[in-house]
């Protein structure tokens, strides 16, 4: 056993020859999925995998599994129960996906042939395990508030998704910039993404955030609206206005305080002829006028 996972690792260590191109096959896959990894090589129905030696390693120094006159000779811990290789195509399935199997795999297949061994094929597949993201969260709060306008702080959340995701706004059919966040125990962990933008808001506007990662993309529109509560305040009036209005009061009660005086002796003028006591006048204004015929006939008599 030892023997064997030796010229394992030698195998795979070993840079591919000047001039001899790799061609990257590139596989995507959401966490808890079942995937599959094709190999380079196909076992004909004539042959066996009695025949072969078939290696999948991950990242250069990593053995998944590996496979040797038909047995499997070698599996990662990591791996136990959750994958298995199709013994004809040799595609290498893993089910569930976890986010830590991100990375380059490699298949090498050698074909065995009296008492050596020959390279049959030698091809890497790149894997990219994607977790989804919650539906974004909007809120939306006043900051300052004008007839004018009205100012917000609004907030745009997503948790539990790999990987690093980006955030996005649309305000008005045009893009906004965001103060972005993430939160993450590691690179090759969940992440928590939050961005804040400040905007000002002069009429109702629909606002759209999008949390972007790996192709995926998680979106959530709300309707901004201005507030119309708004109160246009009472102007004091002038000092000219008030001293103006406070001569013309004082005007018109001295007017009506002299009118009130003035009036009662004019009238009695005329009523009353002067006498030397107050008495004497307040008879002789009490006495009943005399009709012109008795005057007539005294003057006759």
């Amino acid at each position: 056993m030892q023997q064997v996972l030796a010229q394992v690792s030698l195998t795979f260590v070993c840079p591919p020859p000047i001039g001899y191109a790799l061609e990257k096959k590139v596989v995507k896959s959401k966490a808890g999925e079942k995937v599959g990894l094709l190999c380079c090589h196909e076992i004909p129905s004539s042959e066996s995998l009695h025949n072969y030696r078939v290696y999948w390693q991950k990242n250069i120094t990593e053995v998944v599994l590996a496979y040797a006159d038909g047995n499997m000779i070698s599996k990662h811990k990591r791996y136990e129960n959750r994958t298995e290789m199709d013994t004809r195509n040799l595609t290498l399935w893993i089910s569930p996906v976890e986010i830590l199997d991100n990375g380059s795999y490699q298949c090498v297949v050698q074909h065995r042939r009296r008492s050596q061994n020959s390279v049959v094929c030698d091809e890497h597949v790149t894997l990219f395990v994607t977790a989804d993201f919650s539906k974004p969260n909007i809120t939306a709060e006043v900051s300052a508030h004008s007839c004018e306008s009205t100012e917000m702080v609004v907030s745009c959340s997503s948790h539990g998704g790999f990987p690093k995701p980006k955030i996005s706004g649309v305000l008005n059919n045009m893009s906004v910039v965001w103060n972005t966040s993430w939160v993450s125990m590691s690179s090759l962990s969940l992440y928590n993404v939050t961005g804040k933008l400040w905007l000002n808001v002069t009429k109702d506007v629909s606002f759209t955030c999008s949390v972007e990662y790996n192709g995926f993309v998680k979106s959530t529109s709300l309707l901004l609206k201005k507030k119309d509560d708004c109160v246009v305040p009472t102007v004091p009036p002038s000092y000219n206005v008030i001293t103006a209005s406070s001569i013309i009061i004082i005007i018109f009660i001295l007017a009506i305080t002299l009118a009130a005086r003035y009036l009662p002796r004019h009238v009695c003028s005329h009523c009353c002829k002067p006498q030397d006591s107050v008495e004497e006048g307040v008879k002789e204004c009490m006495k009943p006028p005399v009709s012109s015929e008795v005057t007539s006939e005294t003057s006759s008599v």
